[in-house]
């Protein structure tokens, strides 16, 4: 019963280790990341590349509100997946870190320096009683001194680089489709294909532009770019991935 009860004690506390040196409120927000719909980033010779799966649960949705990509700054876009609300305070966050830098040194932030404040400003709360981690993890991409970057932000405060990453629902699978698909000479346009196909890959080999989500930052030009359902399909149909708009989808449009 004493076992019991000090285990849940470990389990509540978030300033408090258990015996074997972990933070179960730290893996409770892991774990509402893995609920969250997949994300995506690609970093390729020629930038990187975010895709978002953006499922909508009701054809009365405004598919415009589901929000799961986001411009940072001119040169870095965020994708998120777990808490909605939760990715929208720590975006918030970085938006107003982007803007600082600039006002203070006159020049547009580093992706790894906005990673690090980013993930700097998640592990505070991993220690202050009285708050909760945030239950979320970004793929933060964007283009510094001519050089494409990818990281990903943990619930634990930790930032990690990639070449190529998911996290959310399906990370596992679709981590195993980039390592079998990746390379490093990849051109942007590849990259979009890839990251496409890998998400493609988890959800029947098919997709519909309304329900993903694609931006791009290339090197050439250091600009967020968003691609529209029209790009998106257009896309879809080369990968022959395009899935087949139900009758709800044309009566909705209607």
């Amino acid at each position: 019963m004493q076992g019991q009860s000090q285990q849940q004690a470990y389990d509540r506390g978030i300033t408090i280790f258990s015996p074997d040196g972990r933070l179960y409120q730290v893996e409770y927000a892991r774990e509402a990341v893995k609920r969250g719909t997949a994300s995506i980033g690609v970093r390729t010779e020629g930038g990187v590349v975010l895709a978002v799966d953006k499922r909508i649960r009701s054809p009365l949705m405004e598919r415009s509100s589901v929000e799961k990509i986001h411009k940072a700054d001119d040169h870095i876009g965020i994708a998120s997946a777990g808490h909605v609300a939760d990715a929208r305070q720590l975006i918030d966050f970085a938006r107003r870190q982007a803007q600082i830098n600039q006002l203070r040194y006159g020049e547009a932030i580093g992706v790894e320096t906005l990673t690090k404040e980013v993930t700097d400003h998640i592990q505070q709360y991993t220690q202050i009683g009285g708050a909760r981690p945030f239950g979320v993890a970004l793929i933060i991409a964007g283009v510094s001194d001519g050089q494409p970057r990818l990281y990903e932000t943990d619930p634990s405060g930790t930032p990690y680089e990639w070449k190529a990453l998911a996290v959310g629902a399906d990370r596992g699978d679709i981590r195993e489709y980039l390592e079998d698909h990746y390379d490093e000479g990849l051109t942007l346009q590849e990259g979009v294909e890839l990251a496409l196909s890998a998400l493609a890959s988890v959800n029947d080999d098919e997709l519909a532009p309304v329900g993903v989500g694609v931006a791009t930052i290339g090197v050439d030009d250091a600009q967020f770019h968003e691609l529209t359902d029209d790009e998106k399909e257009s896309y879809l149909e080369q990968l022959d991935i395009l899935a087949a708009q139900d009758e709800a989808d044309d009566e909705n449009d209607e």
